[in-house]
Order: structure tokens, then C-alpha cells, then sequence
């Protein structure tokens, strides 16, 4: 637990047991919010202030600043002001506060990186890629085809139960960020691949130890994001892929292959389990490169045309 003023803990400690009892949120975003804050409240210690009811606008500049000094990426710095203005919107709510020293202070503007993607070449490869003729490649493919069909993060992915998914009805009842319940649709070719496991590979990783996990490593555990990444990077090797292959880009590829095969967005989000609709509004972007990358190879009058 980081080690905050005594000055400034006591507000924090209210913002956090808020955050996670009231919220719902995960333990490591609580984590992140209390690691930022208490980082802040001791250069604020360092500058003499004597507690947050003293802290103006040119403390949290100065604060930035020494942060962007120091090396930290743009990314880390808007991290820890979002963290701030979350604080403050607890002051003002639930403790009756009428100031916000974050007001004034503007967040570092991150350029967003268009996620990479796979084509449905790729994919179709990849997923055929684990051998059907044993227990690990059932897993495996299993694994693959449920990620690319649903489009869950990899850490939903590898928590999921026996119980969370419908098999007769085709849909995973899934936890995602702040512990937030959503209903994913599930393809049959992602169905049938998930069934052949359970009747026929799952057993091979069970120990006595065993819960009730859906992938289950040679432990008889939880399969982990760890080795999920080094799967599908040995997977995508072997379907001879070039690219850099992460276990999020099949996550990407989803949302992008949906779209480009005329999904709405609000859908997408939906399945995806983002809070907000800009989040899912970058797979547009990637979706109208690829269009225009098309029109520049293919239309007729292009110079760049082949």
C-alpha cells in the first residue's frame, strides 16, 4: 500500500472505499487510483501544502510538470490527471465540496494508435493452425475461435467458467471491467469447437484440484493471459503469419470484421463491453483506412493504381 500523508490520506481512503463499494470497480483500477494519488499527495507535501483543501491549480500544473520532466509519457501523465478529476468529482458529490482545483487544468491530448488487425485470411489460418487430434489442440482451437467469435478481453477469456457459457442457447454470460454483466452471442463454428473440448479435451487437464475453469492448463488450473499469449504467437507462426500477432488483436479483429460486414456500432459496443461509444468508434477509423487504402490500389483512375 503506498504510503500517503496523513494530511491527504484520509480523503483518499474515503475515495477509494467509494470507488470500490459504490462503483463496482476492479481491485486493480482501485489500485491504480490509490498509487496516482498518493504519488501526488507527496509532491504536494514536498511544496508545502498543507492538505487537499489547499491545493490550487498551479500545484497540479507544477506536479505535471515534474512528471513530464522526469520522462513520463503522455499516456501515464493523462492517466493520473483522469485520476485526479475522478477525485474531485468525489470531493464535490459525496463530501459537499464547491471547489475543484482540477477545473482549470487540461489533460495531455493523446494521439490514438488505430489498433492492428488480421485479415479473414489470417484468422482462418491461425484458427486452423491447433491440431483436432488432441486434447491441447481441442484447447487451443477452443480458445482461438471463442476470442475471435466473441470478442472478449483475454483476461474474460481466461476466467471463464463451465457455467458461463450457454451452449444449447449459443451466448457466454460474461464479468468485464467494474464487475459489469453483459450477454455475448457466440458463432456455431465457435460453439462446436468449445463442445468438442469439453467432451473430448477438457478431461485430459483435469486434477483433483481442479474448479471449474473452462480452460484449464496441464496444472489442471486456470489457463493464464501469459500462456495465452505465447500460444497464439507460436500458433501464428505456424499458419506462417508475418505480423505481430497479440493476443488483443483478435479482439480488434472482431470488432473490425463486424463492421466491415455492415454491424452498427452501438452493437459492437455493446459486445464488447465498452462504457463508451468512442472507445468503440476507433474500429471505424481503422475500417475507412482500409476503404481508402482500397480506392488507392484499385480505382481505375489512381495513379498509384496497379
Amino acid at each position: 500500500m503506498p504510503d500517503i500523508p496523513s494530511a491527504f490520506s484520509e480523503l483518499v481512503q474515503g475515495f477509494l472505499a467509494w470507488v470500490e463499494l459504490e462503483k463496482g470497480l476492479s481491485t486493480n483500477t482501485v489500485c491504480g487510483y490509490e498509487n496516482d494519488l498518493a504519488q501526488c499527495a507527496l509532491f504536494l507535501k514536498k511544496k508545502k501544502v498543507s492538505g487537499w483543501e489547499a491545493v490550487q491549480p498551479q500545484h497540479i500544473s507544477k506536479w505535471a510538470a515534474s512528471l513530464s520532466k522526469d520522462g513520463f509519457a503522455v499516456a501515464s501523465l493523462a492517466r493520473r490527471m483522469s485520476a485526479l478529476r475522478s477525485f474531485t468529482r468525489y470531493l464535490q458529490n459525496e463530501e459537499g465540496w464547491s471547489a475543484d482545483f482540477m477545473e482549470l487544468i487540461s489533460s495531455p491530448r493523446l494521439s490514438r494508435t488505430l489498433p492492428g488487425t488480421l485479415t479473414i485470411d489470417e484468422v482462418s489460418r491461425l484458427l486452423s493452425a491447433p491440431r483436432s487430434d488432441h486434447p491441447r489442440g481441442l484447447r487451443d482451437r477452443a480458445l482461438l475461435e471463442l476470442c475471435y467469435s466473441s470478442g472478449l478481453r483475454v483476461s474474460e477469456l481466461c476466467g471463464l467458467s463451465l457455467q458461463a457459457m450457454d451452449l444449447d442457447n449459443g451466448f457466454i454470460r460474461v464479468f468485464g471491467k467494474g464487475s459489469k454483466e453483459r450477454i455475448v452471442p457466440v458463432g456455431e463454428t465457435a460453439l462446436a469447437a468449445v463442445r468438442d473440448y469439453v467432451e473430448h479435451g477438457r478431461g485430459a487437464f483435469l486434477k483433483s484440484h481442479s474448479g471449474s475453469d473452462l480452460f484449464l492448463s496441464n496444472r489442471g488450473k486456470a489457463i493464464s493471459r501469459k500462456m495465452f499469449w505465447v500460444l497464439i504467437k507460436q500458433y501464428a507462426r505456424a499458419a506462417g503469419i508475418d505480423k505481430s500477432v497479440k493476443p488483443h488483436m483478435l479482439r480488434h479483429c472482431f470488432a473490425t470484421h463486424l463492421l466491415a460486414g455492415g454491424a452498427d456500432l452501438r452493437a459492437i459496443q455493446e459486445m464488447m463491453g465498452h462504457a463508451d461509444i468512442s472507445t468503440t468508434q476507433i474500429y471505424a477509423s481503422v475500417e475507412q483506412e482500409r476503404l481508402v487504402e482500397e480506392h488507392t490500389f484499385y480505382h481505375p483512375r489512381n495513379r498509384k493504381a496497379g
